[in-house]
C-alpha cells in the first residue's frame, strides 16, 4: 500500500512538472520553391534544412525534460508570392518569437526590419551573402551559414598550403555566381594566390539535360578551357548551377577543380565522419532516411543554440538569450574538432569549413600555419577591424 502511495506520488509530481514545463516554440520560415541542379544525385530533399531542425528539437527535448523545458518547431513553407514579412508577423501574434530562417538575402532583411519591433530573434541558415554581416547587418539575426568570404577563404588557404597558387578563375553570369567571384579574388590576394585568367561562363539558357548533352558537353569544355596561361587548378564560381559540375575530367588541361564542382568548401558534407559525427550522421540517417546536408546541420546548429541558450539562462526571452550567445560564456560542441563561438561584431558563427570531393572530406579549414590572434577561426571572412557592420 505504501508503495503504492508513493508511487503515485511521484507520478503526480512528474505530472505537475510536465503541465508547467516552460515551452521554447521555434518557428522555421523557408523557401520552398525548388531549385534545380545539375546532378540528379544533389537534388535537394523536400524537407532539406528543416529535418536538422527536428532533428535538434529532440535532441533539445532530451535535456529539456530535466530542465522542464519543452521545445516545439513549427514550419511555416513560402512558395510563390508568399510573403516572408507577413508571415513574421502571423508567427509573432502567435508568441513565437524564436524565428530559424532559410531565406534568400532580401526577404531575410525584410522578415528581420518586419520582426524588429516585435522583438523577434532571427537565425539564418541559408543565405551566404556578406552584406547581410556587414553594412546590411541587423542586430536580431545571428548567422549560422558561413558566408561566401569564409567559403572562399576554406578553400583559398588549402589551395595555398598546397602551393596551388596560379589559379583559373570561371565565374558564372547570374548576380549569385559574380558575388562569389568576387570572394574568391578577395582570398587569393589575402592568401599569396595569383589569378592567371578570369573568364565569365555566359548562360544562354537551353535545357540543362538532352540527349546530346554528354556529346555536346565534352566537345564544348576543352574548347572553354583551352588557351589559359599555366595555371595550377581551376577555381569555379557557379552557384546558379550551370557549368561547374561538367568541368571535372573535361578541361583542356589535366589540372584539379575547385570551388562550386571538385574540391567544394562547405560547412557540412554527409561523408563527414570525424569528431564523433558519425554518431550524428547515424542518427540523422535512421530518422530520415538519407544523408545530412550543409543546410540540415546550420538548421540543427541553429535550433541547438536556442537549446543551449535557453538551458543556460533559464529563460526564454530572446534578448537574453542573444545577450548569453554573444558573451564569453556561449560554446556549442557541433562534431567540427573546435567548439563554435559567436562574433559579436556582426553576429556570424565561428566555425571550421570542410573541404569535400563529393566522397570523402579532404581537409578542413582554416588550415595549419594561418595564425590570428585571438582565434584561428577568424582567418576565415571579414574580421573584426575590416568590418561594416554597426549593430543597432
Amino acid at each position: 500500500m505504501i508503495r503504492l502511495l508513493l508511487a503515485g506520488t511521484f507520478l503526480f509530481a512528474w505530472m505537475s512538472a510536465c503541465a508547467s514545463a516552460a515551452e521554447i516554440n521555434i518557428g522555421y520560415l523557408r523557401r520552398s520553391d525548388p531549385k534545380s541542379t545539375l546532378s540528379l544525385v544533389q537534388t535537394s530533399a523536400k524537407d532539406d534544412g528543416i529535418a536538422g531542425a527536428r532533428l535538434a528539437i529532440d535532441d533539445n527535448n532530451t535535456t529539456g525534460r530535466f530542465l522542464n523545458q519543452q521545445f516545439s518547431l513549427e514550419d511555416v513553407p513560402l512558395a510563390g508570392e508568399g510573403n516572408a514579412s507577413a508571415a513574421t508577423v502571423a508567427l509573432a501574434e502567435r508568441g513565437i518569437s524564436l524565428v530559424v530562417a532559410d531565406l534568400p538575402a532580401g526577404e531575410l532583411l525584410n522578415a528581420a526590419d518586419a520582426g524588429s519591433p516585435r522583438k523577434v530573434l532571427f537565425f539564418n541558415v541559408g543565405a551566404t551573402d556578406d552584406r547581410l554581416r556587414e553594412e546590411d547587418c541587423r542586430a536580431n539575426v545571428i548567422h549560422i551559414a558561413p558566408t561566401r568570404s569564409m567559403l572562399a577563404d576554406a578553400l583559398a588557404q588549402y589551395l595555398v598550403w598546397k602551393q596551388w597558387r596560379r589559379w583559373f578563375l570561371v565565374v558564372g553570369s547570374h548576380a549569385e555566381d559574380k558575388l562569389y567571384g568576387d570572394a574568391l579574388r578577395r582570398s587569393a590576394k589575402r592568401f599569396g594566390a595569383r589569378i592567371v585568367q578570369d573568364k565569365v561562363f555566359e548562360d544562354t539558357g537551353g535545357a540543362r539535360r538532352t540527349d546530346s548533352g554528354v556529346v555536346q558537353i565534352q566537345r564544348q569544355l576543352p574548347v572553354f578551357t583551352q588557351g589559359a596561361p599555366a595555371y595550377d587548378v581551376l577555381v569555379a564560381a557557379d552557384e546558379s548551377e550551370v557549368f561547374a559540375s561538367y568541368l571535372p575530367y573535361r578541361t583542356w588541361d589535366p589540372r584539379p577543380v575547385a570551388g562550386s564542382a571538385g574540391l567544394v568548401p562547405t560547412s557540412w558534407d554527409g561523408s563527414h565522419d570525424q569528431w564523433g559525427a558519425v554518431q550524428l550522421q547515424d542518427r540523422f540517417m535512421k530518422q530520415f532516411s538519407r544523408r545530412m546536408t550543409a543546410r540540415d546541420m546550420q538548421a540543427w546548429t541553429a535550433v541547438r543554440m536556442i537549446g543551449e541558450s535557453a538551458s543556460r539562462t533559464g529563460s526564454t526571452d530572446p534578448k537574453a538569450m542573444l545577450d548569453f550567445l554573444k558573451g564569453p560564456d556561449f560554446a556549442l560542441a557541433a562534431f567540427k574538432g573546435q567548439r563554435l563561438t559567436l562574433r559579436d561584431w556582426n553576429l556570424q558563427l565561428r566555425q571550421p569549413i570542410l573541404l569535400s570531393d563529393g566522397r570523402m572530406i579532404v581537409s578542413v579549414s582554416p588550415q595549419e600555419g594561418f595564425l590570428h590572434q585571438v582565434s584561428e577561426l577568424d582567418t576565415l571572412g571579414i574580421d573584426r577591424p575590416e568590418t561594416q557592420c554597426r549593430l543597432k
